[in-house]
């Protein structure tokens, strides 16, 4: 009986020295993966994707802009307007015979009229008679309308308009409108005059 006690001890004894040798079931992991808060996912798959280094390409339906060019310089959009002007109107031989401006009627004792160089601004400047007498000797043409009186006397009235010069770049070019004594329309028109010829109109008071 007792070597039976004691063969059992044995036994326990060395059953648990095995078992202190055995390595632990339970082992931690390679690596961890933390979730974090509010997330079912790793952290490993919520990594922020690499940004990919690209360029943008100009849109072909995207309209370009105007390049007005000449052969050695970039023109502003002053410039080319200016010179647009500049070349437009070309001196003829028929400016040099004057112009006739057309006639009209009004009952009022006064017009006014309104010019303007409507070209390439370039120092054109006139006279302005009104039945022979020089009622605006000598008026810059600017890039906006001068008023010009003109008083009438019954009857027929001649208004003539006598280019003094061409400015830089002829013939002498303007624009005009003529207002009646209640500052309503009445007539408007251009002209194109060379050196000392004349665009002249008739107004008639009634």
């Amino acid at each position: 009986m007792k070597k039976l006690l004691f063969l059992s001890a044995l036994v326990l004894l060395a059953f648990q020295g095995f078992s202190q040798e055995l390595p632990s079931t339970t082992r931690k992991p390679v690596f961890e993966r933390s979730v974090p808060a509010g997330s079912s996912l790793p952290s490993v798959l919520l990594r922020e994707a690499p940004k990919e280094d690209f360029k943008l390409k100009d849109d072909p339906t995207k309209p370009k802009p105007l390049e007005m060019m000449t052969k050695k310089e970039l023109l502003s959009a002053g410039d080319f307007i200016e010179r647009k002007w500049a070349e437009d109107e070309k001196a003829k031989a028929a400016y040099a015979e004057g112009q006739n401006l057309g006639s009209f009627t009004t009952k009022g004792t006064f017009v006014e009229l309104y010019a303007r160089d409507n070209q390439y601004v370039d120092g054109d400047r006139i006279r302005v008679y009104v039945n022979g007498k020089v009622v605006t000797n000598d008026l810059s043409l600017g890039a906006n309308f001068t008023p010009i009186l003109v008083v009438l006397k019954n009857g027929f009235n001649t208004i003539e308009i006598e280019a003094l010069n061409q400015g830089s770049s002829g013939p002498n070019t303007a624009a005009f409108k003529v207002f009646d004594e209640q500052g309503k329309p009445v007539t408007e028109s251009e002209w194109n005059l060379l050196t000392g010829a004349r665009a002249s109109m008739i107004v008639v008071k009634n």
